[in-house]
């Protein structure tokens, strides 16, 4: 009888001895990590993962991408590794919930707050409009664009399916908020081929009581009711109409804000001729463009104009097929 006990207690591990065991070693898996596992199995609606658990965990499809995924076998291939999120505890059955959309979901928005840094410009197809603008997918996010921003003579509706250069207005993962601007993009690549002092073509987009908005080679800059004419203006309305074509001088560029201020009173040849003879300012208006900027470099350096004549370098006019009418919503 002796015997019999002292076999039964050297027989080695009990279910429950190695039961004990799996829980002491068994790593401890809590939502929000992200561990490596292995692709066990395809099932249709999602995958079964080995993460060293004592469960396969579950990915679902629509888990497995921050984009649309109908089918598994799109993203996942059997006993391939690769990192997932993991997304809720066990349930029930001791089994977690995984996720790849959850990790692609952080590094896109890592992505794009790095971008906005850096004040990139980026590309994107537009896939939807509303009535308050449009809808694009920066790295998988999806990106509103105000209708504010939108710099096109097309209707909204057409602009599904085309791709559009996007600047970053506002970048907030925690309201979910991706804001995007067309025209700033457009401004931005515009302004890089204008220079303050240079004489361009335009043509009146939109007159308000403050002044006037001027189409200059894609881009719109105001022409201010106090740099209309020497002489006194009642209202823009009284000088200009819309599409009138004139000459313009660029006296500031704010490309952060996008904003181009310009000026036909400084191109005048006698006060008041904006008013009184508009064509001679036309033919005069490089002319006096010249002058204006001798006259400000006299100033700025306390030298007298004749002094910095020889200095002056005439910024380019802009190509012929740089002027590409795009009209911008004010």
């Amino acid at each position: 009888m002796t015997t019999q006990k002292t076999a039964n207690k050297n027989i080695g591990f009990t279910h429950e001895d190695f039961a004990a065991l799996l829980d002491k070693y068994d790593y401890h898996f809590s939502p929000g990590d992200v561990v490596a596992g292995t692709v066990f199995s395809m099932e249709p609606r999602g995958a079964l993962i080995d993460i060293g658990a004592k469960t396969a965990a579950f990915i679902p499809v629509q888990e497995m991408s921050i984009n649309r995924v109908d089918n598994p076998e799109e993203v996942l291939q059997p006993n391939e590794t690769r990192e997932f999120f993991i997304l809720t505890d066990e349930n029930e059955d001791g089994q977690l919930t995984l996720s790849i959309r959850r990790i692609e979901y952080m590094r896109a928005w890592e992505r794009v707050r790095q971008l906005q840094k850096e004040d990139a410009t980026v590309r994107s197809n537009v896939f939807a409009t509303n009535r308050g603008g449009a809808l694009v997918r920066i790295e998988g996010l999806r990106g509103f664009i105000p209708g504010s921003h939108i710099s096109t003579r097309e209707a909204k509706e057409d602009l599904v399916g085309q791709e559009l250069p996007l600047k970053f207005l506002e970048v907030d993962e925690d309201r979910n908020r991706l804001v995007l601007s067309h025209r700033r993009a457009l401004v931005e690549r515009k302004m890089n081929g204008l220079a303050v002092g240079q004489v361009v073509i335009g043509s009146v987009r939109g007159i308000k009581p403050y002044g006037a908005f001027i189409d200059i080679g894609g881009v719109s800059g105001l022409l201010h009711i106090s740099e209309i004419s020497h002489d006194h203006i009642d209202t823009p309305h009284t000088v200009f109409n819309v599409n009138d074509e004139l000459k313009v001088m660029i006296i500031d560029l704010d490309a952060e804000r996008g904003r181009i201020s310009l000026s036909t009173k400084q191109l005048e040849p006698e006060p008041g001729d904006m008013l009184k003879n508009r064509p001679l300012v036309f033919e005069k208006a490089e002319e006096m463009a010249i002058k204006y900027r001798e006259k400000r470099l006299a100033e700025a350096e306390g030298r007298t104009v004749s002094e910095v004549v020889e200095e002056i370098e005439v910024p380019p006019a802009l190509e012929e097929e740089d002027l590409v009418l795009v009209a911008t919503e004010e």
